[in-house]
């Protein structure tokens, strides 16, 4: 087969593929970007990998902790196929991009894990909030970082997370801005999906929760706030990142901030009401 066959080939195959199946085959294929407005309809994911030694204390952090760190899925043992979350999923390729953790320092950022992965590791998947971003902009709902294009802005903030075993540490946030009206429509909205983080945990005065500078993000990417808009914050599944750090975990492996698995469950599937 040519070249020129085999792309055509492949085109017509991903245009045969779900949306959330055509994410992962293109992540696959070396797509790097970020997934905010990707496969819309479906479930996105964090993505937290750890030995199995420390797999327990980090289940057990995700129980005491389910607004950040809401558990959607998770592997067997030395296993990288969760097929609950989607039948040909692959945790080694299926993301964007990885990031590896060394004594709690990120030490590579690559696009697959294959050759990081070992027969001991146990993949989390937590919810994300790209999720119920789907319900508020079927309300009309703005969201700015859609809108331009950008990661989502992600703060660590001072609400200290419930401790198990080695894993402490600062809650990571996401911010959305919103005019006070949308803001309230915003939190009835989100209350609905408590398995993809739920309502805010936090409105306006960002100084009262750690954050000094909103155009100074700890991961992905500023945003303006308007002089009529609130900021509006929601729990996040980088949590574990700042936790990773601060334990100073010998070995693990994320998602880059943004970049999320695509998973085959739907969003209207997670709602409450």
């Amino acid at each position: 087969m040519t070249s020129l066959a085999r792309t055509e080939r492949e085109g017509q195959d991903t245009a045969d593929l779900s949306p959330s199946v055509a994410a992962r085959h293109a992540c696959r294929n070396g797509m790097a970007h970020h997934t905010a407005g990707v496969a819309n309809g479906f479930v996105q994911g964090n993505l937290a990998i750890l030995p199995e030694k420390l797999a327990g204390a980090f289940h057990r952090f995700c129980q005491l902790n389910p607004k950040p760190c809401p558990i959607i899925g998770m592997s067997d043992v030395g296993d990288p196929r969760i097929p609950a979350l989607g039948i040909d999923l692959d945790i080694r390729t299926d993301l964007p991009r990885y990031r590896i953790w060394r004594d709690g320092e990120i030490v590579e950022e690559p696009t697959d894990i294959m050759a990081h992965w070992r027969d001991d590791l146990v993949a989390f998947v937590l919810g994300c909030s790209f999720s119920f971003e789907e319900a508020l902009l079927e309300e009309g709902l703005p969201i700015r970082h859609i809108e331009r294009d950008v990661r989502v802005p992600m703060y660590r903030t001072n609400i200290a997370c419930s401790p198990a075993g080695p894993f402490a540490g600062p809650m990571v946030v996401t911010m959305r801005p919103f005019k006070p009206a949308d803001a309230i429509r915003a939190v009835q909205i989100t209350s609905r999906f408590p398995s993809v983080h739920g309502a805010p945990v936090h409105i306006g005065l960002p100084e009262a929760i750690g954050i000094a500078d909103l155009a100074m993000p700890d991961y992905g990417d500023p945003v303006p706030v308007e002089a009529d808009e609130i900021p509006v914050f929601w729990a996040c599944g980088v949590t574990p990142q700042s936790v990773i750090q601060a334990a100073k975990v010998p070995f693990a492996i994320t998602h880059a901030p943004g970049l999320m698995l695509v998973t085959d469950l739907r969003n209207k599937a997670l709602a409450v009401l």
